[in-house]
């Protein structure tokens, strides 16, 4: 009934873009959705037709919808991206990044600008940023190299107003000494200049000045200076040896742009992108996700983590995007990259297949998501393959993506408090993580009224989760199962707690203990070592449930005993 309700208030939508916006039972949005036509693809969760599994559990908990309209499909990409982060919906995919690289930056909006190492940092217009530099390019090392070979200070901005006299580095011939006005603004720049040159994929004048100043140091026969700037240039040689990249070199012209390519494997899509700037291949960097609505609308997810990663890096925006979609794709999502960063780019992007001029490059870029895909899953099992064994272990019929963990800390009935702990595609989502107080009770330590209070408490707050995880075995299970059956609720649960074993080992029992996964409603527990991607989820959130919540009980008793502190 509910179903046929949705079906015809789809069938009244207007046949114009926007976005739409599934909603549960509670109201909380779940799934944000863009269309070219509203009335035709909301119609189709709710129609008669075959769906595959994902959208089939998503069309299960929608209650409600709302929708937006835009004027062109290019400003539903943006909308999209905006609600996505705006509500955080469960049903969306987000942006992992599998690790941050470093960037070299200089804020020449500075008097005397600094050069700067660094992995995260809040981007300003006035900065010059270089990078992301691959693990093991010995970018740090550079950079302090460079800075020492052209005098460049590295003290703080309140440092450089403050002092009265130079620092040693000016007394070991290593800094100017601008914090003194030992030297001018002009001739600091000049130095500044051949660093930026450097980064700039221009390394010949940088290295050529330095050839200068070891050839004049041996003229004058200061032969250790000599010796110790013509290591230096083997050093910075050796640098841009590395980052120059035969693919790069091969682009025609082109100096400044990103390559865009992906894998689909068995369960998960690799992205992989190549970053090029000056000619220079800076590296690479690779996420990987899985589709959580549908498989057949792989361009879309991709095209989502596109808009999120553009938005979120603090890499300068290349002049032109190379991605194998098809030619109306491409047009449709640049003209909807260009909305989302026209106050962040001073230029307009463009786009281009994976052919003709770019076909050796993208089909690198192709190689490295099956290749780094590969590796990582044979070399560390899968996030969603233990996430898909929990699901399994509990009766679920999809992998849940949203767990909560709860702890209580108490002692001897005082200053009780606990902690709400959740991860997000078996991630923390420090975000959404809560404390709570709660009252001291006359009979002391009560799990069940304890966990009662917490939960109540915890409906108020946001989309509940696909499961929940209790710190503890049976009886910490069954009060906790106990809570939500008076709460009306029917979420799965499961417990982890260490239990102890015995094996034979040379005819002689050996007792151990280890982690184990307790279900409700099974007799014996599953050893969590038998799926190590589960037990590291698993035992993290543990660790971070009694870490977050130790951390405000102590607090909370130091308030106790010590009055005012």
């Amino acid at each position: 009934m509910k179903k046929q309700k949705l079906f015809e208030k789809a069938k009244d939508l207007p046949i114009k873009p926007g976005c739409y916006l599934m909603k549960n039972s509670r109201g909380d949005v779940i799934y944000v959705g863009k269309a070219k036509s509203l009335k035709s693809r909301v119609s189709s969760y709710f129609s008669g037709a075959e769906k595959d599994k994902k959208t089939t559990i998503l069309v299960g908990h929608i209650s409600d919808f709302e929708f937006i309209l835009v004027a062109s499909d290019a400003e539903s990409y943006v909308l999209e991206n905006n609600l996505i982060k705006k509500h955080s919906p469960k049903y969306n995919i987000r942006l992992k990044d599998d690790k941050s690289y470093p960037y070299v930056y200089l804020d020449l909006g500075e008097k005397y600008p600094r050069i700067e190492y660094k992995r995260k940092f809040k981007r300003k217009s006035s900065m010059e940023i270089f990078g992301p530099f691959t693990t093991g390019s010995n970018v740090k090392e550079v950079v302090k190299l460079l800075r020492k070979l052209f005098y460049v200070r590295d003290c703080s901005n309140r440092q450089l107003k403050s002092r009265k006299r130079p620092c040693l580095l000016f007394q070991m011939d290593q800094c100017q000494g601008p914090c003194v006005s030992k030297v001018s603004e002009a001739e600091y720049s000049r130095h500044i200049s051949k660093i930026v040159q450097f980064f700039c994929g221009r390394p010949e004048p940088t290295l050529m000045a330095l050839e200068e100043r070891m050839q004049n140091y041996a003229e004058i026969e200061e032969f250790e200076k000599a010796a110790s700037i013509r290591d230096s240039i083997k050093r910075l040689e050796e640098f841009v040896s590395q980052s120059v990249q035969q693919n790069a070199e091969d682009l025609k012209g082109e100096r400044s742009l990103d390559v865009i390519g992906f894998y689909k494997g068995d369960e998960e899509v690799e992205l992989s992108f190549f970053i090029v700037r000056n000619g220079i291949l800076l590296g690479s960097k690779n996420f990987s996700f899985r589709g959580l609505v549908s498989d057949s609308n792989l361009d879309e997810e991709i095209e989502r983590y596109i808009l999120q990663y553009y938005e979120k890096t603090n890499d300068s925006i290349p002049k032109r995007i190379v991605i194998s979609f098809e030619r109306n794709r491409r047009d449709l999502f640049g003209e909807a990259l260009n909305l989302l960063l026209n106050e962040r780019s001073p230029h307009k992007v463009r786009f281009s297949g994976s052919n003709g001029t770019f076909k050796s490059i993208s089909g690198l870029v192709d190689q490295q998501a099956k290749e780094y895909q590969r590796v990582r899953l044979s070399h560390q099992e899968s996030i969603y393959s233990g996430l898909k064994r929990l699901g399994e272990l509990l009766g679920m019929s999809e992998r849940p993506v949203v767990l909560e963990c709860y702890d209580i800390a108490v002692w001897s009935g005082s200053s009780p408090t606990a902690s709400q702990v959740v991860f997000h595609e078996g991630r923390p989502d420090r975000s959404a993580y809560r404390h709570f107080h709660m009252e001291e009770r006359e009979e002391g330590n009560n799990d069940f009224e304890m966990m009662k209070e917490v939960l109540t408490r915890r409906m108020a707050h946001g989309v509940l989760p696909d499961a929940f995880i209790v710190d503890g075995g049976k009886g910490q299970i069954n009060s906790f199962v106990s809570v939500l059956r008076d709460l009306g609720l029917d979420i799965p649960v499961a417990g982890i707690a260490k239990e102890r074993t015995t094996s034979d080992f040379k005819s002689k029992e050996v007792e151990k203990s280890e982690e184990r996964l307790v279900i409700p409603g099974r007799s014996n527990s599953y050893p969590l070592r038998k799926n190590p991607a589960l037990f590291r989820i698993l035992v993290e959130m543990r660790d971070e449930a009694h870490r977050f919540s130790r951390r405000l009980h102590h607090k909370a008793e130091l308030k106790r005993i010590i009055p005012g502190i």
